[in-house]
């Protein structure tokens, strides 16, 4: 039987279980090798879900990267798509990204209408994603590819109201995102504050460089932290932030 990523995700926020997904983007691999050693690091580390997927691939496909991850771990693995070419059916689930904070209509409605019928087909479970960018201090890799503003750091009701209209459009989970390359992460008034409005699982990725950035953003709300580039710069994270989680859930047992 196909494992139901959107469950598990509900099931953990419902409990209060915070939850961590390595970010992967293809191009940045540089050899499979390399990927399975990442790969192992993941399982060892405990982490709970790997993301794959970028604003621009140019030498790696998800294909690729999905492919060599099934032969080295069993963590669930989702399609994080920059466009509509970026899937492939080898993964568990594909978060279907509309770009919630913008006013591009590409990336709002126009990349799902053209891998709408194929998705159907090709029975991968499909998880409707509000996604929302956040002011992070530089152009991150999203903001310029789609060609969409960020949210402003400074205005969290702003980001509310962009976040409850994706929920109220149909949409499962909410990720509030500082960006690829982002300077800083999302606020944590942002997250406390989309963390009281909704009642779908959030989650929270850009600019996590330390335990610290990530232990304040599941303080502050996040059901899921998201880390990538942290990760690519400093190895030693991966098992900081999963240190890190594993004392919270002790904690919160003997609480």
């Amino acid at each position: 039987m196909q494992m139901n990523l959107l469950n598990q995700l509900i099931k953990a926020s419902e409990q209060q279980q915070k939850q961590f997904a390595v970010l992967i983007d293809p191009d940045k691999i540089p050899d499979e090798n390399s990927l399975q050693k990442l790969a192992e690091r993941c399982e060892e580390n405990q982490v709970d879900y790997i993301f794959t997927g970028g604003s621009l691939l140019n030498t790696r496909t998800v294909d690729w990267t999905v492919s060599i991850l099934k032969q080295h771990t069993h963590i669930p693995i989702a399609l994080f798509p920059g466009d509509c070419t970026q899937f492939t059916e080898k993964a568990d689930a594909l978060l279907l990204l509309s770009l919630v904070s913008g006013r591009n209509p590409e990336y709002l409605i126009g990349q799902h209408v053209k891998s709408a019928v194929s998705l159907r087909k090709s029975g991968i479970e499909i998880i409707p994603t509000a996604y929302c960018l956040v002011e992070s201090g530089t152009t991150t890799s999203v903001e310029y590819i789609s060609n969409t503003r960020p949210l402003p750091r400074n205005k969290p009701d702003i980001a509310c109201s962009t976040a409850l209209a994706g929920e109220l459009l149909g949409m499962q989970l909410v990720y509030l995102e500082a960006g690829s390359g982002a300077k800083r992460p999302v606020p944590i008034s942002i997250i406390r504050k989309v963390k009281e409005c909704l009642s779908v699982p959030l989650i929270v990725g850009g600019g996590i460089r330390s335990a610290e950035d990530a232990s304040n953003a599941l303080d502050a709300g996040a059901d899921l932290i998201v880390i990538g580039n942290g990760i690519e710069k400093n190895p030693s994270l991966m098992a900081e932030v999963s240190s890190m989680i594993q004392a919270k859930k002790c904690l919160d047992i003997h609480q």
